[in-house]
Parts: structure tokens; C-alpha cells; sequence
């Protein structure tokens, strides 16, 4: 059966670039493996927006992806030619498919032998203060996964050992199989089960990994935080997920978590920020300092205000990033005093005989 990769991440076929990245980034964090989710359900949204975030492959999708609703051709459809999908790999937003996952079932469940291993994708949580999420910055971090081991650098090998040509596949590293499929026999490869694909094998194996060519230990990370980052936004970080022997790393994703800040919030790209003022600057207008989220100040002049509540706008003091700049917004509040002194409630009731 086909499959339905706009069911898959639950968006309508019409959906936007926007709306199927942050259809898969809900469906991620949900099922992720490591934060207890079904990793064959992670497998399935991964594969999916493999394909639906990738302009050219999504219209690949939707032109012929929906024309096998049975799994295949039907008897007398015709000499359609499948073999130019072969081994053809879709790779890009730290997902790699295979286009024979679309034909899976007719192939007794065997992917195409040409794809690269590749290691799992991992995910982190990091809280950061608000000022880093609005001004960007770099967090440290030592996390534990399988990663390439040290000592052989992931061959699997004891430094200086001779290697001698894996005899089952010739020094290939593939080995070829021949099915029979509804379509006739149909040639297919995978990676050779004892040298991992390498067409060699080491004569003596690695002491430290015991040949395995990866292990799992810690390592630090550094992770980039990007300026005007929202908590609950993942940084993707290719290559730095889990290794495996023979093929490419997964990658990390860190999810971001944003502490509150006394003074500032954010919407968009603009900074909010409150500001009372007594009842007398209010109403003749004054000067006030503020200190700015990167720690400088700003005199802001208030102007005699008309209401109660009003705001300022000072232009290019939000949130900088690439292509542009939000505003601060200063939400500025006349504040009543608690208690009146008798010689301000004599100016009060003469400021009554003018009408205010």
C-alpha cells in the first residue's frame, strides 16, 4: 500500500513549508526514541518530511508517489520502468530515505543495497537565560553516546595492522542479490554483512573498541545558540548524533528552553518591557534611563502622556538577526499614589476648578 505522507505528519496537501516543518517538529518530539516515543513511528514522520520538505522531491511525491495506491502497477498497466529508482537515495533535514521504502512490501521489505549506514539521531534539552535567546550565544555541554572510537578512528582496526581483501565479497563491500518481483527479476545490493562495507578486514582488531570501530563514552559539545531563538526551538546539529561503523554519524538535536527575564518578553522580533512613572511625570513629561537587554542604557524621553496606558516605540532595539531588527516596546503606565499629602489634595481640588 502506498503511502500517505501528508496523513503521516497530519498536514493538508496544501500545507506550507512552514506548516509541515512545525507539523514534524510537534510528531518529533513526541515519538522520539529517546524521550520514550515509537521509533518505528519516529521512522515513518522522519521519511515523511524527508520528502514534503524538499520542494522538488514533494512534487516528485505528488506526482507519482499516489499512482501505486495498491502497491504497484496492476496487471496490463503497462511497462512502466522502475529500475531508475534503484538504489536511489533521499538525503537533506537530517533524514535519509531510500526510495524503495515506497515500494517496500513488493521487495519482501529489502532496501536499496547503494545506502549509506547511517547512526541514530539524538536529542538534548538545554535551558538558556533570556538574554542568550535574544542576543545568541555558545553553551558547553557533555553528553554520553556512541561515537567513533579514539584509537582506531571508527575502522575497527589495531593501529599499524595489515588488512587483507573480505572474501565474501571480494573487496566489494556489496554483495549482490537477485529477486523475483511481480515485475520480473530484479537485481539488488546491500553492504556486506562482515567487512560493514569496507572490502577489507583488519588482520588484528582494535583492543579499545574490539572492533566494532565505535564505543560509547561522553563527549563535549558546543552548541550555537542562534540570536532570537524561541524556547521550544530545535537547534539541529548534523554529523553530531550517534556514529556507526562503515557509515555517517546521526545528528543532535537540542531543544531550547528559555528562562524568564524580570524586565523584558518577547514577540517576534520585539522586546517588551514595562515602565510606570508617577503621576506628575505623566502628566508634564520626563526623561528616564533604562538598561537595555545587552546590559547598556538608553534615556527615553516620555512625552506628556494622554491616557493612562501608552506606548513607545524605540526603533532597531530588539532582537537583531540576520536580514533585519525588531523594535522595544516600552508599555508606560501612570501609577496613583497609594496616600495624598493635604497640600496635594488642595492642588488636586484647585486642578478641579480648571475642569481636570
Amino acid at each position: 500500500m502506498a503511502k500517505n505522507y501528508y496523513e503521516t505528519l497530519g498536514v493538508d496537501k496544501k500545507a506550507t513549508q512552514d506548516e509541515v516543518k512545525k507539523a514534524f517538529r510537534k510528531l518529533a518530539q513526541k515519538h522520539h526514541p529517546d524521550k520514550g516515543g515509537d521509533e518505528a513511528k519516529f521512522k515513518e514522520i522522519t521519511e515523511a518530511y524527508s520528502i514534503l520538505s524538499d520542494e522538488k522531491r514533494r512534487k516528485e511525491y505528488d506526482n507519482y508517489g499516489q499512482s501505486f495506491p495498491g502497491g504497484g502497477p496492476q496487471p496490463g498497466a503497462g511497462g512502466f520502468d522502475f529500475s531508475g529508482f534503484g538504489g536511489q537515495g533521499f538525503g537533506g533535514q537530517g533524514v535519509e530515505f531510500d526510495i524503495s521504502d515506497l515500494f517496500g512490501d513488493l521487495f519482501g521489505g529489502a532496501r536499496g543495497g547503494s545506502r549509506i549506514k547511517r547512526g541514530r539521531d539524538i536529542s538534548i534539552d538545554v535551558e538558556v537565560t533570556f538574554k542568550e535567546s535574544v542576543l545568541g550565544g555558545r553553551r558547553s555541554v557533555l553528553i554520553t553516546k556512541v561515537g567513533k572510537c579514539d584509537v582506531c578512528s571508527g575502522s575497527g582496526a589495531k593501529p599499524g595492522t595489515e588488512m587483507h581483501t573480505c572474501k565474501t565479497c571480494n573487496g566489494n563491500g556489496r554483495i549482490r542479490e537477485v529477486r523475483n518481483t511481480p515485475f520480473g527479476q530484479m537485481e539488488n545490493q546491500r553492504v556486506c554483512p562482515e567487512c560493514e562495507g569496507s572490502g577489507s578486514i583488519p588482520n588484528e582488531k582494535c583492543t579499545n573498541c574490539q572492533g566494532r570501530g565505535v564505543l560509547r563514552k561522553e563527549e563535549e559539545i558546543n552548541v550555537v545558540i542562534p540570536a532570537g531563538i524561541d524556547g521550544g526551538e530545535m537547534v539541529r546539529m548534523p554529523g553530531l548524533g550517534e556514529a556507526v561503523k562503515g557509515g555517517t554519524s546521526g545528528d543532535l538535536y537540542v531543544k531550547i528552553h528559555v528562562k524568564t527575564h524580570p524586565t523584558f518578553r518577547k514577540e517576534g522580533l520585539n522586546l517588551i518591557m514595562q515602565l510606570p512613572l508617577k503621576l506628575t511625570d505623566a502628566l508634564l513629561g520626563t526623561t528616564v534611563t533604562v538598561n537595555t537587554i545587552d546590559d547598556k542604557t538608553l534615556d527615553v524621553k516620555v512625552p506628556p502622556m494622554t491616557s493612562a496606558e501608552e506606548t513607545l516605540r524605540i526603533r532597531g532595539k530588539g532582537v537583531k538577526v540576520e536580514g533585519g531588527s525588531g523594535d522595544l516596546l516600552i508599555h508606560v503606565t501612570a501609577t496613583l499614589p497609594k496616600k495624598l499629602s493635604n497640600k496635594a489634595k488642595k492642588a488636586i481640588e484647585d486642578l478641579k476648578t480648571e475642569g481636570l
